[in-house]
């Protein structure tokens, strides 16, 4: 009895220390989960609804306060990351959605079963003329599209093929140049994605615009064609550079000078396209270069003329990528039409 008497406080004292231990648990846990949980913070020793509110509110706007800094750092860093990659050449890729898609084909009276060609390119290139030419109208003609030194179109315009039998629709893209818009947005915003096929059209250099419509072509994966216009211009400026003088020629030397310049220029001109394609990462591709007026005569006279370069090519490549994406089979088509073929 004694001994049993004896062992009391020692079996108390170890319930203590146990308890104890318990205790110190239990406000480590409660000041951990204190001090993640503000609401905790603030409602402890809060005096009343208004009190917490304040206090709510206070600790509210300190956290703000905290993390205002970090976001304006991400988004400044996110920023410079961006403007070194349009420094770069590297264009943000647009995605458009599907309720962009049918926006846009609905803009521009997109019907299956015809080919939708776009011009794009920046301002003064020679789209509206080029277009003409395409379909076999001259600059001025009702129904042609309107021409001038400064850029004339301001909204992409639809111009239908007059010849019925072709299931073509062309369209007169505004030129970049005019635009209060970026280069590498001019593609999404003129709703280029819609069309069967684009043909990029440059006067003296492929810019950034015409770089960024090749870009997306390959991303949308729609044939492009890289075309160089206004050529009899530009040979006649070859000429001269090389020293001919037609005054003082009397046609003698006319022939071999005009050759001679148009070599030159047609090497120079693709020398020139696939240096810039190579610098933007893009793969080589050919390069046509015609101009309106030897493009109107293969098309509207069927006559080629001795200036034609590339312009009967041209028009071959596009007829044969119409065929191969929409067109029936020209056996089928021909008996579709009573026995005539569409192509004559």
């Amino acid at each position: 009895m004694g001994q049993a008497a004896s062992t009391i406080p020692i079996v108390l004292y170890q319930v203590y220390r146990i308890a104890k231990v318990i205790v110190n648990i239990v406000d480590s846990i409660l000041e951990s989960h204190v001090r993640d949980n503000p609401t905790m913070v603030n409602l402890d020793g809060a005096k009343d609804g208004r009190d917490y509110a304040q206090r709510t509110a206070r600790a509210a706007a300190e956290e703000a306060a905290t993390a205002l800094p970090q976001m304006a750092l991400i988004a400044k860093q996110a920023q410079v990351v961006a403007e070194e990659r349009l420094r770069k050449g590297v264009q943000p890729v647009v995605i458009p959605s599907s309720t962009e898609l049918a926006a846009a084909k609905k803009r521009v009276q997109y019907k299956e079963g015809l080919l939708h060609f776009a011009v794009a390119g920046v301002s003064g290139s020679g789209k509206s003329s080029l277009i003409n030419a395409f379909r076999g109208v001259r600059n001025g003609d009702t129904g042609a599209a309107p021409t001038g030194v400064i850029e004339t179109t301001s909204q992409t315009d639809r111009y239908p093929d007059p010849n019925p039998r072709l299931p073509f629709v062309w369209y007169d893209v505004p030129g970049a140049g005019t635009l209060n818009q970026p280069d590498w947005s001019y593609f999404n915003s003129q709703g280029l994605f819609v069309f069967d096929c684009i043909i990029v059209l440059f006067d003296n250099r492929l810019t950034l615009t015409d770089i960024s419509i090749l870009t997306n072509c390959r991303r949308f994966q729609i044939p492009a064609y890289i075309v160089r216009s206004k050529a009899d211009v530009h040979i006649r400026n070859v000429m001269t550079d090389m020293g001919y003088d037609s005054e003082n020629d009397g046609g003698t030397r006319h022939g071999e000078a005009y050759n001679a310049a148009r070599e030159h220029y047609i090497a120079e001109t693709r020398a020139t396209v696939q240096k810039n394609l190579k610098e933007a990462g893009l793969p080589d591709q050919r390069v046509y270069v015609v101009s309106h007026k030897t493009m109107i005569s293969t098309v509207k006279n069927r006559v080629l003329s001795p200036k034609t370069i590339h312009e009967l090519e041209l028009m071959r490549d596009l007829l044969e990528e119409a065929c191969a994406r929409r067109c029936i089979p020209r056996s089928d088509a021909t008996q579709a039409n009573g026995g005539q073929s569409i192509w004559s």
